[in-house]
C-alpha cells in the first residue's frame, strides 16, 4: 500500500523548493548560457538526501565502445528526439480506478501524486525540445492515459500549439485529491506536505502551448486504445466514462477479477452496476472512449516511414518491417516501437546492416543495450520520475563509421508547474525513483559507437 496520508506528510514535510528559482546560467556544449533542459548542461540532484531536488552539474557523454572503437564525430547526419509515455490524463474522470494502486504491481500507476499536471509537463517538454531544434520528434506511444477523447484533445492541442483547456466535468477540480477527501491514501496538495495551495485549481485552468516546431510522428500505445491501457472500450465502460458516478471502492468480486487479471470478465461484471461504493461527479460526454480508428484519424494518420535527417530513415515497427527496411536502401535506419522489441523483431533487425538503433518506450526506464551491430534503447516517461525526453544526434566519424550521441532533456527548467510535478514524481514512493527508472549514467548520456 502507498504511504498513508500521515506517513506521507512525515516523509514529505522537509521538502519543497518552489519552481527553479536559483538556476544559474551554465555553458552548454553549444556555447549557450541559459539552461533549457539539456542534461549535458545541468541535472537535478538530491544533494543532501533530504528529498529536495536542486540543480546539479551536467552529465558528460559516456563512451560506449562495446560494438566499435572510439572515433571522432566529424559530420552530423541527423538530429532528432523522442518523447514517450506522457500519459496526458483526465484526472477527474469517473473511468479512472485510483483505488487499484493499493494492489501494487502492475497496478501501481493507477494514481500518481503529480498526475493533475500531465499536460503542463508535456507543454514544458515541448518548449525544451523547441530549443533543441530537432529535425524530427518521434512520440513512442501512451500519449494519453485512458483512451478518452478529451485527453487526446488536450495532448494534440499541446503538440500542435494554441490554447489548451485541461478541465473536464464541472469547473474546478473534482477527484480523489480534493482537500475534503477522507481517504488517507491520496496526496492532497492543498493540505498535505509539500503543500501547494490552489495547485489543483491552477492545473485545471487553460494555458497556451507553443506547439512542437519540428515535424513529429506518433506511435500508438496501449493507453491510446485501451481503458487504463488494459481492456478495449465497451458499452459498459463508455457509460461509466461519460456518466455521473465514480467508483471509490471495489467489492470483493471486482477485486478478485483484478487480482486474477481476468480482465475479459469486467464487462459482464459492470452489467450488474458499479461493483462497489461510488460518489456523484459531474458528467462529461467529451470523456467518451476512442476506437483505434478514431485515434489514428485524429492523429492525422500514422507514418510507418519518415526522414530523421536528409539521409537517415525512421521506421515504425509493424507488419511491413522487412519491406520498409528494404525500401530504406543504404540509408542508416532507426526503428521505433512502443513496446520493447520481441525476439522475432530483433532477429529481423539483426539481418539488416543499416539498422543503427531500435528505440522503444513503455517501460518508463532509461536503458542502452548493445546488440549485434546496433543499439537497443529504452527511454523514460514524462509521467514518472525522471520525467525526461531523449535527444539523438547521428554522426559520421573520422574512420567512416557512425556514432549515435544520445542525452536526456528535462522539461523547461523555468516552468514552476513542471518543477512541482518533478518534485512530486521524485517523492512518489512507488514511482520512478525507487524503481530506478532513470537508469545508470551509462543509460542516459552516451556516445554509442557503431561498426
Amino acid at each position: 500500500m502507498r504511504l498513508s496520508r500521515i506517513r506521507l506528510a512525515a516523509a514529505l514535510a522537509v521538502v519543497f523548493v518552489a519552481g527553479s528559482a536559483s538556476l544559474a546560467a551554465v555553458l552548454s556544449a553549444g556555447g549557450g548560457a541559459r539552461w533549457w533542459g539539456s542534461s549535458l548542461q545541468a541535472t537535478y540532484v538530491d544533494r543532501n538526501h533530504d528529498g529536495v531536488l536542486e540543480r546539479g552539474p551536467g552529465e558528460p557523454f559516456v563512451d560506449r565502445t562495446e560494438l566499435a572503437p572510439l572515433s571522432q564525430p566529424v559530420r552530423r547526419l541527423a538530429l532528432f528526439a523522442q518523447i514517450s509515455d506522457v500519459h496526458v490524463v483526465d484526472e477527474e474522470s469517473p473511468a479512472r480506478l485510483e483505488m487499484l494502486d493499493r494492489l501494487g504491481p502492475p497496478f501501481n500507476s493507477a494514481f500518481r501524486p503529480q498526475e493533475a499536471l500531465s499536460g503542463q509537463v508535456l507543454a514544458a517538454a515541448v518548449r525544451s525540445l523547441n530549443e533543441l531544434h530537432p529535425q524530427a520528434v518521434v512520440e513512442t506511444g501512451d500519449l494519453i492515459d485512458n483512451a478518452q477523447s478529451n485527453e487526446l484533445r488536450e495532448a494534440l492541442a499541446i503538440l500542435r500549439g494554441g490554447r489548451v483547456d485541461p478541465n473536464s466535468g464541472a469547473p474546478g477540480y473534482q477527484g480523489v485529491q480534493a482537500p475534503a477527501d477522507a481517504d488517507p491514501y491520496y496526496y492532497r496538495p492543498d493540505v498535505d506536505p509539500p503543500r501547494h495551495p490552489g495547485l489543483l485549481a491552477t492545473a485545471e485552468r487553460p494555458f497556451v502551448s507553443p506547439g512542437l516546431r519540428a515535424p513529429w510522428y506518433p506511435v500508438i500505445g496501449n493507453h491510446e486504445v485501451g481503458v487504463q491501457g488494459n481492456v478495449a472500450p465497451t458499452p459498459e465502460t463508455q457509460a461509466i466514462a461519460k456518466g455521473d458516478r465514480k467508483l471509490i471502492t471495489l467489492d470483493e468480486a471486482a477485486r478478485e477479477i483484478v487480482r486474477s487479471r481476468r480482465l475479459e470478465s469486467i464487462s459482464a461484471l459492470l452489467r450488474g452496476g458499479l461493483p462497489g461504493r461510488s460518489i456523484h461527479v459531474a458528467p462529461d460526454p467529451s470523456r467518451r472512449e476512442l476506437s483505434r480508428a478514431e485515434v489514428v484519424r485524429r492523429l492525422g494518420g500514422l507514418r510507418d516511414s519518415f526522414p530523421l535527417g536528409p539521409n537517415v530513415r525512421g521506421i515504425v515497427l509493424g507488419g511491413r518491417l522487412r519491406a520498409l527496411l528494404r525500401g530504406a536502401g543504404d540509408e542508416p535506419v532507426v526503428v521505433f516501437s512502443h513496446k520493447p522489441f520481441s525476439q522475432a523483431a530483433l532477429a529481423v533487425l539483426d539481418g539488416d546492416p543499416h539498422v543503427v538503433a531500435a528505440i522503444h518506450g513503455d517501460t518508463h526506464r532509461n536503458s542502452l543495450q548493445p546488440r549485434g551491430h546496433y543499439w537497443v534503447i529504452g527511454t523514460s516517461s514524462l509521467a514518472d520520475y525522471p520525467q525526461q525526453a531523449r535527444a539523438f544526434a547521428l554522426y559520421r566519424t573520422a574512420n567512416g563509421r557512425l556514432v549515435l550521441e544520445t542525452w536526456m532533456i528535462d522539461p523547461d527548467p523555468g516552468d514552476k508547474l513542471a518543477a512541482i510535478s518533478r518534485q512530486l514524481a521524485y517523492l512518489d514512493f512507488q514511482g520512478g525513483r525507487p524503481q530506478h527508472f532513470a537508469g545508470a549514467p551509462r543509460d542516459r548520456n552516451a556516445r554509442l559507437y557503431l561498426p
